[in-house]
């Protein structure tokens, strides 16, 4: 580890190890905490997260501390949200640290090794729902700037924390929270924690986001339900004319086949397949689908799946034409890609397919642009160092095949602002599934880069102008 400008990196990087294990503590007690935003689980459990993350931002020193909401498109309350102000010196820049502290539902409990909500130690990497997204990413913020604090006297960076508790339910009540609190988020530079490090060993800053539309399908072959003995014959059942549709979405390499989806081949990064079959689980003798490098197919090319269907189980299945059926399409879109455009661009793609005549209604149900940044700016340039200092080599600049929506609307309502996506994940880390984890050396670097950007944009002089 070097200094750079009167940023004393060794000392950091001690103080860091120093409150490790207070750290993980803390990380622990955050996933004991059930709180997930959507509608069938305990809304109470949201607001006990959102107060254990305005105690632990109080510890930093930090005493403007509040709870927030804003209201949904429906007009409902939005999930709780903790803003924190640290004022900044004069000259010096506002740096707003988000995370989220609402979690993913837990799924089938046993398909967990250990108990979702019981943060558990195996192997060097800790277990439990949230310990990676985004728990870890509310206390790499939290124990960064403690860090900061205690090795760099005249810290004067401004600090604010923005800890939302819906984004794993699609942050609906988002802009509109922005556009209500402008003035106490606006900032020079936003650090998203929600993302991915490129593998153990060596971090990553991300440097674009594919967008995404979803859409929702419903196939309708009769007005009710009719014996498939019968009938069966001069009717096809709903299930099998959406299977029909669904073989349209790609062609025979598995390239998306929806005309008007924007896909390209400019990554500099290489995955070799060994690694990406191992890190996606893939089961022996699956063919890969696509063409060209698998870090464009991840990165700069749609994505389109099914992540849902209504249909009968097979053990509530009887002997009757299904009449109705509905799925939900998900694409992601590359980076240049309109998510409107690109809704219409599947509602076309349905219409001129020959179903038998059935009924299809397309409804578009989510859209998010996609996001990519300089790294030619002053605060990437300061994080790509950071990063490289606490990892001991250097970072890689990568982009994310997964959406994070909302950046849109930050980089619309605040436009000067430099947007930093970091993370603490790896590609074991398994979020949104069962066995969720994060690995603790990972996590420990994570926090000392952290705190070094901190550090770095805090030394450089001409403040404001330099960031």
């Amino acid at each position: 580890m070097t200094s750079y400008n009167h940023v004393d990196v060794a000392a950091i990087a001690a103080r860091v190890e120093q409150e490790f294990h207070q750290t993980i503590a803390e990380l622990k007690e955050l996933v004991a905490i059930p709180g997930i935003a959507w509608e069938a689980f305990e809304a109470r459990e949201l607001t006990r997260s959102a107060e254990a993350v305005r105690d632990l931002i109080r510890s930093t020193g930090i005493e403007d501390v509040r709870i927030l909401t804003a209201p949904t498109p429906s007009g409902a309350d939005g999930s709780p949200a903790v803003v924190a102000r640290r004022p900044a010196a004069p000259g010096k820049p506002t740096i707003l640290l988000y995370a989220h502290h609402d979690v993913q539902p837990p799924g089938d409990p046993d398909l967990w090794n250990t108990p979702a909500f019981e943060a558990t130690e195996v192997d060097g990497r800790l277990y439990g729902r949230g310990a990676a997204d985004d728990k870890a990413g509310i206390m790499a913020h939290v124990a960064g700037l403690r860090a900061v604090l205690d090795v760099v006297e005249d810290f004067g960076v401004g600090v604010t924390f923005f800890i939302e508790g819906e984004e794993e339910h699609g942050s609906p009540s988002f802009r509109n929270f922005l556009e209500a609190y402008r003035d106490l988020l606006a900032a020079d530079v936003i650090i998203v924690a929600d993302s991915t490090n490129w593998r153990i060993g060596t971090p990553a800053l991300t440097t674009s986001l594919r967008g995404v539309t979803a859409a929702e399908i419903e196939v309708r072959v009769l007005d009710h339900a009719v014996h498939s003995g019968m009938f069966g014959g001069p009717v096809l059942d709903a299930p099998t004319i959406a299977g029909r549709l669904i073989s349209t979405f790609h062609d025979d390499a598995g390239n998306v086949a929806v005309e008007g989806l924007v896909a390209e081949e400019s990554a500099t990064v290489d995955y070799p397949e060994e690694d990406f079959r191992r890190d996606a689980s893939t089961v022996d003798g699956l063919r890969l689908a696509g063409t060209g490098p698998l870090t464009d197919r991840l990165w700069n090319k749609p994505a389109l799946s099914i992540i849902g269907m209504d249909i009968p189980s097979v053990a509530v299945s009887s002997n009757t034409l299904v009449p109705v059926t509905r799925f939900k399409v998900s694409i992601r879109l590359a980076p240049g890609q309109d998510a409107v455009t690109a809704g219409e661009a599947l509602r076309r793609h349905v219409e001129r397919q020959d179903l038998f005549g059935a009924s299809v209604r397309v409804d578009v149900t989510e859209r998010g642009s996609a996001f990519s940044t300089d790294t030619s700016a002053p605060a990437a340039q300061a994080c790509l160092w950071a990063l490289e200092q606490a990892w001991g080599h250097a970072p890689v600049e990568t982009g994310v095949g997964g959406s994070i929506p909302f950046i849109a609307d930050l980089t619309e309502v605040f436009p000067q602002a430099q947007i930093l996506v970091t993370g603490v994940e790896d590609p074991d880390s398994r979020a949104h599934s069962a066995n969720e984890s994060l690995h603790l050396g990972e996590f420990q670097r994570a926090v000392t880069a952290e705190a070094l950007l901190l550090a770095r944009l805090n030394a450089v002089q001409g403040e404001r102008a330099a960031v």
